[in-house]
């Protein structure tokens, strides 16, 4: 397995274990709430530091100014030029809330 694959998985299992975590919070679900904090918590020492969002919004301007982004029309390709340059270091909902709000 690269280092790419192995990145690959972890936000994989990461992004399911946060919906799981939102979902059980929704139905008061104390106790699975507290076992799914346990996984992330496992999962997230082997990811990589993770980006502050000030250093994630300068990618977002480099990266909307390379591929010459003016509206929201153009969200898909900013997306789809961004998420290789963060993978595995930021959280993707992250990623589109900022996209979204320099594109608006």
């Amino acid at each position: 397995q690269t280092e790419d694959e192995e990145l690959t998985v972890l936000s994989r299992e990461l992004k399911q274990r946060k919906d799981s975590l939102q979902e059980f919070s929704n139905a008061n679900r104390l106790d699975l709430v507290d076992k799914v904090q346990k996984e992330l918590d496992i999962l997230e020492v082997y990811l990589p530091e993770q980006l502050s969002e000030e250093e994630l919004l300068t990618i977002v301007n480099e990266t909307i100014a390379e591929v010459g982004a003016s509206s929201k029309a153009d969200m898909g390709k900013v997306m789809g030029a961004i998420m290789p340059k963060v993978k595995g270091k930021a959280d993707g909902s992250l990623i589109n809330k900022l996209v979204s709000n320099q594109l608006s």
